[in-house]
């Protein structure tokens, strides 16, 4: 299973856009939004694109009124899991959140195969070794926005543990 992952789409939806249909192309099957999305309307595109949408905020929330009901308005499609994520999705054991030291903490636990931030605008892929012995992938997109930095999301191979940083196409 493919997934793209995305973050700090700063109301920026044609980006946002952008990305996610370039994952669905590269064979995404969902996507994982890491935080500072602010305005729910940014999401209303990827309804037509079919993918699920796993979705924690980061320090710029936005509207969450408007957000819950996209949510609800979608059927599932799109789900607010809040300040982070618990995930398992292909056999891996996933977690998200919007903040690099909070998902590095997360990492050195060991209890997680990947994690995921966002909030520095700065698309990285690393190996964290955990307490347990072990290493954690911690990964961030970047901005799909384009703020303070190129703009960016992942790809990721969960079957691989392959991770690409890519390009948002232009819009």
């Amino acid at each position: 299973m493919k997934i793209c992952i995305v973050s700090d789409s700063h109301d920026r939806a044609p980006m946002l856009a952008a990305a996610v249909k370039d994952g669905i192309q590269a064979g995404a099957q969902a996507v994982l939004h890491c935080g500072d999305l602010i305005g729910a309307m940014t999401l209303r595109p990827l309804l037509g694109l079919g993918l699920p949408v796993h979705l924690v905020h980061g320090n710029n929330l936005g509207d969450w009124q408007a957000l819950w009901r996209l949510c609800q308005e979608s059927k599932g499609q799109i789900q607010y899991h809040g300040a982070d994520a618990n995930l398992k999705l292909a056999g891996q054991r996933l977690f998200a959140t919007h903040y690099p030291h909070y998902a590095r903490g997360l990492a050195c636990t060991g209890d997680y195969d990947i994690v995921c931030c966002g909030h520095d605008h700065t698309a990285s892929v690393h190996q964290q070794p955990t307490i347990l012995g072990g290493m954690t992938w911690l990964l961030n997109p970047g901005t799909v926005a384009g703020l303070g930095g190129p703009p960016t999301w992942m790809l990721a191979d969960l079957q691989t543990l392959q991770f690409e940083i890519r390009p948002v196409p232009p819009v």
